[in-house]
């Protein structure tokens, strides 16, 4: 019986990570084909939705690069942050989406901080600002620490001492962290 309950194990660790991916993916194509409502000859077009907001954020995007449009953009992000309530989300979900994707991408140091002097204990994560010298405190900088499994971190001040960086990719240290340290450096 014990041999039958670990072939299940086994067989719910590959099928689980295989279908959640796919149903995850099924269920945002559907969505977006859903939104669109596109049928070609009278038929339904699997993925043809997908396709639609593909090429739309792509125009999108090449429109928005035209130093034409780029004033306009400007006028628009300084209405949005001046915009009470508005401002907050605004503001915040662009941040989160400069740190990850674009030019001013915020995680690219990895580093290793020593926690704790005594032990011998270590954390990864990125640094997101060299020098605390705003906040009167100049021996000091700010580590963002991805959680794991999750969507959320915390921003720590350590001493520049504690502070080793690492010459990884930044991508690969922020898979090993939000893997729990299960994914290969």
């Amino acid at each position: 019986m014990r041999k039958i309950f670990n072939y299940f194990l086994n067989g719910f660790l590959v099928v689980a990570p295989i279908g959640l991916t796919i149903y995850i993916l099924f269920s945002v194509i559907t969505w977006l084909d859903n939104l669109f409502e596109l049928k070609w000859n009278d038929q339904h077009i699997p993925g043809l939705g997908l396709l639609v907001v593909m090429l739309l954020v792509t125009a999108i995007g090449f429109i928005a690069k035209s130093f034409m449009v780029r004033p306009f953009l400007i006028l628009a992000e300084r209405i949005l942050h001046r915009t009470p309530l508005v401002s907050i989300i605004y503001s915040s979900i662009k941040d989160l989406f400069d740190a990850f994707v674009g030019d001013n991408q915020k995680f690219n140091q990895p580093v290793l901080v020593r926690i704790n002097g005594a032990d011998q204990c270590y954390k990864m994560g990125f640094v997101t600002q060299n020098s605390m010298v705003a906040l009167h405190r100049p021996g000091l900088m700010a580590v963002y620490f991805p959680h794991s499994y999750n969507f959320s971190g915390e921003l720590l001040l350590v001493p520049e001492e504690n502070v080793s960086f690492l010459d990884l990719p930044s991508s690969e240290v922020m898979k090993f962290i939000v893997s729990g340290g299960v994914s290969k450096l």
